[in-house]
């Protein structure tokens, strides 16, 4: 998949800015800018959510490329792994996360995180009360709110990205361990029929 606009030319400070924090330029930044407005206010965002700090940066991160990896979005893998990877997060475990469910590099609460973010992303969500309920008496709600508030902002960046041809840039090429393939799955299309992921 090609992107679907074509990259807009970043002012150089922010461009300086990027190449400075990733080592390139996010192609998703390059496409949103076309409206800078809305670049702004995502960037800015997605900064503030960075900064939360209630739940644990590593259960952050898995429930980021859990989200990614139902979404299908390359580039949101490719950059959270290597997120990880510059945060000093365990990058062997990071790498299992497309196939959480048959990696046992997993403790139960991160597999419960990655749960709850899938259920977050199907459409319609498919969150349990005994879901939310076995996380909330685990982290407390003001880590329940901010872990809910954090995946439903993943799913907008990731949806995102798809919908406008974003694709991986290779940010996680620098990383030594190499992101895990995500396992074939079946997904019901709307008509109800059975297709690959």
């Amino acid at each position: 998949m090609a992107l679907r606009v074509p990259k807009a030319e970043l002012p150089a400070e922010l461009k300086e800015k990027m190449i400075e924090q990733l080592g390139a330029v996010p192609e998703n930044v390059e496409v949103l800018w076309h409206s800078p407005p809305v670049a702004q206010d995502n960037l800015e965002f997605g900064a503030r959510i960075g900064a939360w700090d209630a739940v644990d940066a590593a259960l952050k991160s898995f429930a980021h490329m859990v989200v990614a990896a139902r979404v299908g979005c390359g580039w949101c893998l490719d950059v959270g792994y290597f997120q990880a990877h510059n945060q000093g997060l365990d990058v062997s475990k990071a790498s299992q996360v497309p196939r959480w469910r048959e990696s046992e590099a997993f403790t139960p609460l991160e597999r419960d995180v990655m749960e709850y973010a899938e259920a977050m992303t199907d459409t319609p969500p498919t969150v349990t009360d005994a879901m939310y309920a076995g996380l909330l008496d685990r982290l407390g709600p003001a880590a329940m709110v901010e872990l809910t508030a954090f995946v439903a902002y993943v799913n907008l960046a990731t949806r995102a990205n798809v919908a406008n041809g974003v694709e991986s840039q290779g940010f996680s090429a620098v990383c030594e361990v190499p992101l895990a393939a995500r396992p074939a799955a079946a997904r019901s299309g709307p008509s109800g029929a059975v297709s690959p992921a």
